[in-house]
C-alpha cells in the first residue's frame, strides 16, 4: 500500500506539474495573442486614418481667413434678407419718401436726414421700384458668388478667392445701368464701396494660404 500511495503521490505531483506547465504556456500564449491583437488594432487604425484622411491630419484653417470668411456667411446672409425686404417693399418705400419730402417738417429735419430724402434719393428711390426684379437677380447673383467663394477658400482653394471678388464687383458693375450714377455716389453707394474694398484687400492678404 506504501508503493501505491507513493506512487500515486508521485503520478498526482507529475500531473499537478503538468497542469502547472499547461497553465504557465497558457498564460504566456494568452498574453502573447492580446499583445498581437492589440498591435493589429493599433496597424488597422492607423492604416484607416490614413486611407481615409482624418480630420486630425489636416492643416488647421489660418485664423484671419476663419474670421474673414465667417464675415462673409454673415454679411451675406444679411445681404439676402434685405435684398428680399427691400423688392417686397419697394413700393411702400417711394410712398414714404414722398410724403416725408412734401411734410411741413421736411425743412426742419437736420442735414443728414435731408441728403437721405433728397429729389436725387426719391428717383433713386422710384428707379429701384421699377426695376426691383432685375435688381434683386443680380444682388442674389453677387451674394451666391461670395458665399461659394468663401466656402472654397475654406478649403484653401484660389478660385475661391476669384469667384469672390466677382460676386463682390458685379453688382457695382450692373447697378448704375438702372440707378445711374448717383446709386455709387451717395452716401450709401460710397459706404458700401468702402466696406467691399476693405474685404478685397484683407482677402488679398490672405492668399498666400490659397492654392492653385
Amino acid at each position: 500500500m506504501k508503493g501505491c500511495t507513493h506512487t500515486t503521490n508521485k503520478v498526482c505531483k507529475t500531473r499537478a506539474s503538468d497542469a502547472g506547465t499547461v497553465f504557465f504556456y497558457s498564460g504566456c500564449l494568452l498574453n502573447f495573442n492580446t499583445v498581437n491583437l492589440t498591435s493589429t488594432k493599433l496597424t488597422i487604425m492607423t492604416d484607416m486614418n490614413q486611407s481615409t484622411g482624418m480630420p486630425g491630419d489636416k492643416p488647421s484653417l489660418p485664423s484671419g481667413l476663419n474670421i474673414l470668411t465667417i464675415l462673409t456667411f454673415i454679411g451675406s446672409g444679411l445681404g439676402f434678407f434685405f435684398s428680399i425686404y427691400s423688392c417686397i417693399n419697394a413700393k411702400s418705400s417711394v410712398d414714404k419718401m414722398e410724403e416725408a419730402i412734401s411734410s411741413p417738417t421736411y425743412d426742419s429735419l437736420p442735414s443728414f436726414a435731408k441728403k437721405m430724402l433728397s429729389p436725387e434719393a426719391l428717383e433713386i428711390a422710384r428707379k429701384s421700384y421699377e426695376n426691383r426684379i432685375p435688381i434683386l437677380a443680380i444682388s442674389l447673383i453677387g451674394i451666391a458668388l461670395c458665399t461659394y467663394g468663401a466656402l472654397q477658400m475654406r478649403k484653401r482653394k484660389m478660385q475661391g478667392y476669384y469667384t469672390y471678388l466677382i460676386g463682390e464687383v458685379i453688382p457695382f458693375l450692373v447697378m448704375p445701368i438702372f440707378l445711374g450714377m448717383a446709386a455709387l455716389t451717395g452716401m450709401i453707394g460710397i459706404v458700401s464701396i468702402c466696406i467691399v474694398l476693405l474685404f478685397v484687400l484683407l482677402y488679398t492678404g490672405q492668399r498666400k494660404h490659397l492654392t492653385e
